[in-house]
């Protein structure tokens, strides 16, 4: 009997043991599994590229983890529950074996965190820098996926944990920023989706926060046709970003990489977020208000005065 061909080789070593029910042991061409019972299937995918949304030196591991985590955060601004993925890997040829196995590495150690696994997807070689592509499928009650619609106004402006390190985490693992206990580098690489915090008739609309938030902010708007003020000093800051001073208060509020939720809470149901949140261990802050008016963002600074940027967010193709 001939030797398998080496993707099925590679497929076999590190991708077979992470495969979840519903998976076929990899072995065939699809995935065959069925939603829970009396449960809308929801499904979300995002890709990851090596220069652009990791460094290229990036240890696979916590690259995995990025890839897993980005989608998963996706799933927790719709208030699903995620079950399992999809994954291709596009890698150049010549990448050592060890690279999977620390990639499979960090899958594994997160599918234990999470409670999914990986059903199927593809494997292929690239001319170009490594690129990632994660579809994540989970399920909810039919009609209660949390959307970008139905903020109101009145509602307030909520975030989850702290804003701006993911941004400065960057510079950070550039050396471009001090960062001396690594926090910063920490949060760029392994973000932390808030699974369980956004609640159907809680929470009137959500996203994560992954293009900054003056930019997703502007998402809200535009889908809700409302205004938004928030104010700068609002936004809740880690201790290693405040260490960075205030010259970062732009890039906190606009850099991204985040992927912490962003929601809008009416008055009425504050005090049960709150109280949510707090039994998730997870620290949430309004930041500002939902108006009626033109579907923009007014930013104010600490004397109340409007502040401009030279860009709200990150772009993927300028």
């Amino acid at each position: 009997m001939s030797a398998l061909p080496a993707e099925f080789s590679l497929i076999a070593r590190h991708f077979r043991p992470l495969a979840g029910p519903g998976a076929l042991d990899l072995a065939d061409d699809a995935a065959v599994f069925m939603p829970p019972a009396g449960r809308a299937l929801v499904v979300s995918a995002d890709a990851m590229v090596a220069g652009v949304h990791f460094l290229p030196d990036d240890p696979a591991d916590l690259v995995a983890r990025k890839l897993l985590r980005t989608n998963l955060s996706d799933m927790a601004a719709m208030g699903a529950v995620p079950f399992g993925y999809l994954m291709t890997v596009s890698a150049p040829r010549g990448l050592d074996d060890a690279w999977f196995a620390a990639f499979a590495a960090g899958l594994a150690a997160d599918q234990a965190t999470f409670g999914v696994g990986l059903l199927g997807g593809d494997t292929t070689s690239t001319p170009g820098p490594i690129s990632l592509s994660l579809t994540i499928l989970g399920s909810i009650v039919p009609g209660e996926a949390i959307r970008r619609v139905g903020a109101r106004p009145g509602d307030g402006v909520w975030v989850s944990g702290t804003i701006g390190d993911g941004a400065l985490g960057l510079l950070a693992a550039t050396g471009q920023l001090d960062d001396p206990t690594g926090f910063l580098a920490d949060r760029y690489r392994v973000p932390r989706p808030r699974l369980g915090l956004a609640r159907h008739g809680v929470v009137s609309a959500c996203l994560d926060v992954s293009d900054g938030l003056v930019q997703d902010l502007g998402h809200l708007v535009r889908a809700a046709g409302l205004g938004a003020e928030i104010m700068a000093d609002l936004v809740p800051a880690s201790t290693a970003a405040r260490l960075a001073g205030p010259d970062y208060l732009e890039r906190r509020l606009t850099g991204g990489d985040d992927y912490e939720l962003l929601m809008a809470v009416p008055s009425a149901h504050e005090a049960a977020f709150v109280g949510h949140a707090a039994g998730l261990g997870v620290a949430v802050t309004r930041i500002g208000t939902f108006r009626q008016g033109r579907p923009e963002v007014v930013v104010r600074d600490g004397s109340g005065a409007p502040m401009a940027f030279a860009a709200p967010g990150w772009s993927h193709f300028f």
